[in-house]
């Protein structure tokens, strides 16, 4: 990307913080207007316009809201009050969207369960929230029944069916389609206010079990309206959704943001890679929902005719690479790349304006009152903050690394600022931090370790719990990761810290999984000592097929970290680094025995 003078910097920063706030200023002005509200204004206004498309069905403005209409009677019908949950699990379509919006009109809360779970894993999801009903679609009917007996409720939801199935479960899909679709008298309709909880959507859970984050209705319509004013979206645009729908990135930013314009939304019921730039062009998309690793695995794709011929003038997503923004963008002639970085539950809310690569986002120094974003010193081997002599936090200096924190107000002039927490008590307590920097104040613990620079860019640096301790300095494994894929030979790799029997810390290991012609083992090693400090580099490195990703391609590290480099415990082929021979070398029970006895030094 052409280098932008400092002007064109601050013009592109500032318009986007203004078009942002300008989408959003109005919503704590009216509290009794929420997200369903907004559906059936648009429907109102935009009537037969398409709002939602898909090879299952496809919805005008009226026919989505007249299908919420329909799923709010059901819901009154089978007893669902303000405040009760229903869970929904189901793959990604416009009927998605109909069913919570349905539910939401009517105070329910709906939670979106992760449509890749089964067993004890869903059954906690499930659990969780307590719902009074759950919809499943048909073909996860399987996956829900190896999780029903498990659900810890009493009583135990009442289990609809989204089509025809095996367990006899009633069909809601049925149930609905006799049902008017007109509009809910008043008088059926709860008094709601943007302070009542919309939905639940669960973390990824690549570091335990999903937490479901509470979600009211500011925090619905602050994403669904601040997108739409950060992306500019106009009501010609189309948005391509292929992201999961149980996640605020598919199914709020990229299927509701674009609603609020007027303009159209392509979902797709998951990413294909081989397949996304023809129906990129086909669909006509001139806007597109991304997240990282979908990036970086379209560059990895053959080139094709499709991908010199779209219309897209923007992407938006979060979690684009260091080493792949640059190749994407001139590759596939992106005019603009709107990075931004989130968390779900969270007040911690950064956009990168001005396109600058690597950046998640800016907060400039005219905005730091406006947005009370901090960086503190971590202590990694404590897994807390680092607190001075006055026991309050270190704020860290500009590039040097730290927890990113969120100031907590409970002002009504600034709701952005809360914390909604989650559905558990105990989750929702780790997540602040106290007396940070004054008796009594609250902070929002991100997770993430970041870097602020002189001019307010923030970098992504690591996950907490990712970042690792090794020969007495800390590894980010990010860092780590980046530099080994750009080997050739490299299809994908995680890194992670592992505990070595005899050894402080944790060492450096990187799952790899090689291209078919494979990795050159002995020009990785010469690439790696070139591209890495010493106590950052890979103490290990296991080839595998394939990485387990989360429905988000977000890695999960639990049980590669639980395995180790411990030959008893790991099928796959594993490779120990000998810095004195400068080449990595198999690595037996027999090897493993002698350097946990510390005969072999790592």
């Amino acid at each position: 990307m052409a280098a932008r003078s400092r002007i064109a910097r601050e013009f592109a920063c500032l318009s986007g913080v203004l078009r942002a706030l300008k989408a959003t200023t109005h919503i704590g002005k009216n509290r009794s207007r929420v997200f369903p509200h907004v559906i059936a204004e648009l429907a109102e206004t935009h009537r037969g316009r398409l709002a939602l498309i898909s090879e299952r069905e496809t919805y005008t403005y009226e026919e989505l809201n007249g299908r919420a209409n329909a799923y709010a009677r059901w819901a009154k019908q089978n007893g669902v009050q303000k405040g009760d949950t229903v869970a929904l699990m189901m793959p990604n379509r416009p009927d998605y969207l109909a069913f919570w919006v349905g539910v939401t009109r009517i105070g329910g809360a709906v939670a979106l369960l992760n449509t890749n779970l089964s067993g004890a894993a869903l059954a906690h999801g499930v659990t969780i929230v307590r719902p009074t009903h759950v919809v499943v679609a048909a073909e996860l009917e399987a996956a829900y029944a190896s999780a029903q007996c498990l659900v810890a409720c009493d009583p135990r939801p009442k289990v609809w069916l989204h089509g025809a199935g095996e367990n006899g479960w009633p069909r809601i899909d049925e149930a609905v389609a006799a049902l008017p679709r007109d509009a809910l008298p008043a008088s059926d309709l709860p008094q709601l206010t943007i302070e009542d909880r919309a939905l639940y959507i669960y973390t990824s859970g690549t570091t335990g079990l999903p937490k479901a984050a509470n979600i009211n209705h500011y925090r619905l319509m602050a994403i669904s309206h601040g997108f739409c004013g950060a992306m500019g979206i106009r009501p010609d645009d189309r948005m391509y959704e292929c992201l999961p729908m149980y996640h605020t990135a598919g199914g709020v930013i990229a299927a509701g943001s674009p609603l609020i314009a007027g303009a159209s939304v392509v979902i797709r019921e998951k990413f294909q890679a081989s397949r996304f730039w023809d129906d990129v062009v086909e669909s006509g998309c001139t806007l597109a929902q991304y997240i990282g690793e979908l990036c970086r695995y379209l560059i990895h794709t053959p080139e094709c005719e499709a991908e010199k011929r779209h219309k897209l003038r923007l992407v938006c997503g979060n979690g684009l690479r260091p080493d792949v923004w640059p190749e994407f963008q001139r590759r596939f002639r992106i005019p603009t790349i709107l990075e931004w970085y989130a968390a779900t539950e969270g007040n911690v809310a950064l956009f990168n304006f001005d396109g600058m690569p690597g950046a998640v986002g800016r907060i400039a120094w005219y905005m730091k009152r406006k947005f009370p974003v901090k960086i503190v010193k971590f202590d990694v081997e404590a897994g807390e903050a680092v607190r001075g002599p006055d026991g309050f936090c270190v704020e860290c200096g500009p590039d040097e690394p730290g927890e990113a924190i969120g100031q907590i107000l409970n002002d009504p002039t600034r709701p952005s600022a809360r914390f909604e927490g989650y559905a558990d008590p105990e989750a929702t307590k780790r997540k602040v931090l106290a007396d940070a920097f004054e008796t009594g104040d609250r902070w929002f613990r991100t997770g993430d370790i970041m870097r602020r620079d002189a001019d307010g860019y923030f970098y992504f640096v690591d996950r907490i719990g990712d970042t690792f301790r090794w020969k007495g300095e800390n590894v980010a494994t990010s860092e780590v990761q980046e530099a080994i894929s750009v080997f050739p030979g490299v299809k994908d790799v995680n890194v992670y810290g592992v505990a070595i029997p005899g050894h402080d810390g944790r060492a450096g290991m990187a799952m790899l999984v090689p291209e078919p012609e494979g990795i050159d083992l002995a020009g990785l090693a010469a690439h790696i000592e070139r591209s890495l400090p010493a106590f950052a580099r890979p103490v290990v490195l296991r080839l595998g097929r394939e990485l387990d990703v989360t429905g988000t391609f977000k890695q999960r590290k639990v049980d590669l970290v639980r395995e180790g480099c411990d030959p008893r415990l790991v099928s796959d082929p594993m490779y120990l680094a000998c810095p004195a021979e400068r080449r990595y070398a198999p690595l037996d029970a027999a090897l493993y025995e002698d350097v946990a006895a510390k005969r072999v030094r790592v």
